[in-house]
């Protein structure tokens, strides 16, 4: 059996974590809000999501990660993830081959 300490310090923990999960906008070239386009920054690295799905993950440690279903959608979730990433879709295309980007599922 737990202590009432330790679950106490689990939900300090998990309080921590969830202050520290930062929401925003995409913000466009001449810098009004996206609509649709977040970008999500946790302790553990940035999200981008497009409208209700996960597109892209970029770990402060670790590879990019970008949704096997989703991460070529449509053209306007490719020309916003572009901007998350830095990235052509050619780029990317490379990458996913290199292994260097890998696809996963992000929208479990």
């Amino acid at each position: 059996m737990y202590s009432y300490e330790l679950y106490l310090n689990i939900l300090i923990t998990i309080n921590k974590y969830i202050m520290n999960i930062k929401v925003s906008n995409l913000v466009s070239d001449s810098g009004n809000n996206i609509a649709n386009q977040f970008s999500i920054r946790t302790p553990k690295g940035r999200y981008f999501q497009s409208y209700d799905s996960m597109i892209a993950f970029v770990p402060y440690h670790g590879l990019i990660k970008l949704d096997a279903t989703y991460w070529d959608y449509s053209r306007t979730t490719s020309k916003y993830r572009n901007k998350f990433l830095g990235l052509t879709t050619d780029q990317i295309k490379q990458r996913i081959k290199d292994k260097t980007i890998k696809l996963t599922n992000l929208n479990k």
